[in-house]
């Protein structure tokens, strides 16, 4: 049953649209589609991003940490800047998608890591900011996903010690129900095996 409610679930945003999460007009006019198509917003998972690096600090130039700032954090706020005013006086959950490497050390991961920990310090505020508005915020910590992509730029590594993207979905889907809505601020390990 809730593998069936998972697959409905992109039914709720509008179909084919293609947005620039990068652009702050784009994904404001967005989410105020999603909500006048819709009545309402309730829900929003920040789940854009990418990885890039390695390269140690002193070898990587600031387009590789623009670009790492821009694709995981700045979509992340935007969105979030877009989404809050539809939740407001509704409640209402927010997840983000941070990385185990954002709370553990990393040699050559530095852009990537630094952007994501400002994921987290961004959840922790906006708890705060949304504790009175009933808007649960809170972030997800994966390692390394199994995904297609992941597979073909690490062909030798042991996929089932890798978290499946459908485990992570149902933690997800338990972090936007009601049941979870006690649980604000927190950065939710999802690490499978890796």
């Amino acid at each position: 049953m809730l593998h069936e409610r998972l697959q409905l679930a992109p039914d709720a945003a509008l179909s084919g649209a293609v947005v620039d999460l990068t652009d702050e007009a784009a994904v404001a006019a967005y989410y105020n589609a999603v909500a006048q198509q819709h009545g309402r917003l309730d829900i929003l998972v920040n789940i854009a991003g990418g990885f890039g690096g390695g390269q140690p600090v002193h070898q990587s130039d600031w387009q590789l940490w623009q670009q790492q700032l821009d694709i995981n954090l700045k979509t992340t706020v935007l969105s979030c800047q877009a989404a809050i005013p539809l939740m407001l006086g509704r409640g209402g959950a927010i997840v983000n998608v941070g990385t185990r490497t954002a709370t553990q050390h990393g040699a050559k991961l530095a852009a990537y890591a630094v952007a994501k920990r400002a994921v987290l310090q961004l959840t922790e505020a906006l708890a705060e900011e949304l504790r009175d508005e009933a808007i649960a915020v809170n972030t997800i910590l994966p390692s390394v996903i199994d995904t297609p992509v992941n597979r073909a730029s690490m062909p030798h590594a042991d996929y089932s010690r890798w978290v499946k993207p459908e485990a992570i979905a149902r933690v997800v889907y338990f972090l936007v129900g009601s049941d979870a809505r006690i649980i604000s601020g927190a950065h939710i390990p999802v690490y499978g095996r890796a």
